[in-house]
């Protein structure tokens, strides 16, 4: 009995630092390989969150399981939060877990100071204003505006959340897509074709938060 309860108390405990070490490389991935330092904190966070969900999918999951106990039919009810009516409710979290657990892992996309300009671009034509979409204020598609600051190659693409301001929150509402009926925020995510990112985020007079996040095969900066 003792052998066993020995056996047990080594294998929670290698479990726990495989745990630890897991979360450790991704910090690590963001703060080593991205060079972010003229990301904000948020920002930061947002590309951690992204890389996490790539990299270990269905570990991700799990806290959509939880997210998921928060909806009763098609409302949001969270302690402490206004209530939020959703258009699908709980079963589009159940769908996007389904996804997870499925989802192969991908690799992590590197930051670029470039596409997060262009980013910064769109949050800057948005925030003062009740306006949502990719269309900018001047007129310029995701796909110009990342080309200012650099030369996109391979493919690009553009999602935006509103309404978060937690790194968390945001990339599993992009990755749900509540109401999205192509989930096309969610497969932009899981693009593995997609390897360099740029994310902006600020406020927004409608939505009080936005987050704009910018992909792209590969970049090179002006």
């Amino acid at each position: 009995m003792n052998k066993f309860k020995n056996y047990l108390f080594i294998l929670i405990l290698f479990n726990t630092l495989i745990a630890c070490a897991s979360s450790r490389n991704l910090r690590d991935i963001t703060n080593t390989d991205n060079k972010s330092d003229y990301l904000s904190d948020l920002e930061s966070e947002v590309v951690s969150e992204l890389n996490f969900a790539r990299m270990q999918p269905s570990e991700y999951a799990d806290y959509l399981v939880a997210y998921s106990e928060l909806f009763v039919g098609r409302e949001l009810r969270e302690n402490g939060e206004i209530t939020v009516l959703t258009k699908e409710g709980k079963s589009a979290v159940n769908e996007a877990i389904r996804f997870l657990r499925r989802q192969k892992p991908l690799s992590y996309l590197t930051a670029s100071q470039g596409m997060s300009k262009a980013a910064s671009d769109m949050v800057r034509m948005q925030e003062t204003t009740s306006q949502i979409g990719h269309k900018g204020r001047d007129g310029s598609t995701f796909a110009e505006r990342i080309n200012r600051y650099g030369t996109w190659n391979g493919s690009c693409g553009e999602n935006i959340d509103y309404g978060n301001n937690k790194a968390r929150r945001i990339v599993m509402a992009l990755i749900i897509d509540d109401g999205v009926s192509n989930r096309g925020h969610r497969k932009s995510i899981f693009n593995p074709d997609f390897k360099r990112v740029g994310v902006a985020c600020g406020q927004h007079q409608r939505f009080r938060y936005m987050c704009v996040i910018e992909f792209a095969g590969s970049y090179v900066e002006k």
